[in-house]
């Protein structure tokens, strides 16, 4: 036999309070018959047919309450094996790490800001497995695909620009890594995420893209900051900012056309991160679950017992009303 919920054990102490009570009662009771009739009269008054149903009342009481309790702790006994079937979409998202995201034109910075959007997005999930690519001037798994969103939350933690410490924003890199990662053997159920500033240069991401699309993988960008330009705060605390090698301020700017670009090369979506905007939830709700495809992620047999608390709450009903109709006299 097994319990599905112990703590209800607790009340059994009612159990015992119960016995004084009735035992304090009889006490009690007699003691006032015999003060307001004699002794003369009280054999009279109290017949021992009486002092037995009494006591009986109490005790089916009791067995009764003890019933209820047990059956609130839920008994079981007898299983059978249930088929546990887990589908859904193989999610990376790739955060952009360098110094860029250091900018502060979006509160706290464009990094705070994409790590609160992901914290965001694992409160979504529906049973996808994640992982996670950190990138800067090149890019490294940071968290392999997984269905445990505690350990993914672990590594999102951890993200910092002293992470990659190769300068620059390599976005191809991080879509090469992230194509990589994701298996071979199928063309759906693969979804990558780019949160970045999208200021590549260098690692030919529309390229990348394209290699991607032929391996089945949709990918959705996320463009973080302001297109304007907006300087870069100083890596040493100083409350300074970072200068090119003339002494002019190095100004950090969103590329969004590339970064829509990557996402049409895919047949995904673009969205801005603007403050106040749902911009995952967008992306999660209306393209990942409602467009690609799902797949069967884990397939396991769980032991499921039978529920037999019901038993106990007919006995328990069944005792408090026998005692409801037994007469304390004939």
């Amino acid at each position: 036999m097994q319990f599905g919920n112990l703590t209800y054990f607790f009340l059994l102490w009612l159990i015992p309070v119960l016995v004084f009570f009735y035992i304090y009662a009889f006490l009690k009771k007699d003691k006032q018959i015999k003060q307001f009739c004699g002794n003369t009269l009280y054999p009279r008054l109290t017949p021992p047919m009486g002092k037995s149903r009494q006591k009986l009342k109490a005790c089916l009481v009791i067995i009764a309450v003890f019933f209820l309790i047990i059956a609130l702790a839920r008994p079981r006994w007898g299983f059978h094996w249930e088929d546990i079937k887990r589908v859904g979409v193989d999610i990376i998202v790739a955060v952009d790490v360098s110094k860029s995201m250091l900018a502060e034109d979006v509160k706290p910075s464009r990094l705070e800001r994409a790590k609160r959007e992901v914290y965001d997005l694992c409160q979504m999930l529906q049973g996808d497995r994640i992982g996670l690519i950190a990138f800067a001037g090149s890019a490294f798994m940071q968290c392999p695909l997984t269905l445990d969103y505690g350990a993914f939350h672990i590594f999102l933690d951890h993200l910092s620009p002293d992470l990659i410490p190769t300068p620059g924003t390599a976005v191809g890199a991080a879509i090469r890594k992230a194509t990589e990662s994701f298996s071979r053997r199928e063309r759906t159920s693969k979804a990558l995420i780019i949160i970045t500033d999208g200021e590549d240069h260098e690692s030919s991401p529309l390229e990348a893209a394209q290699e991607a699309k032929k391996e089945g993988v949709k990918m959705y960008t996320i463009g973080i900051g302001k297109s304007s330009g907006t300087p870069i705060p100083a890596a040493d605390g100083s409350g300074g900012f970072l200068k090119d090698a003339q002494g002019n301020l190095v100004l950090s700017k969103l590329d969004e056309k590339t970064l829509q670009k990557i996402a049409l090369e895919t047949g995904g979506a673009y969205v801005r991160s603007v403050t106040g905007d749902m911009d995952l939830e967008q992306i999660y709700q209306n393209e990942i679950r409602g467009t690609i495809e799902q797949k069967e992620l884990r397939s396991t047999r769980k032991k499921r017992w039978e529920e037999r608390f019901q038993w106990f709450i007919v006995i328990g009903i069944a005792l408090l009303l026998a005692e409801f109709f037994i007469r304390e006299r004939k």
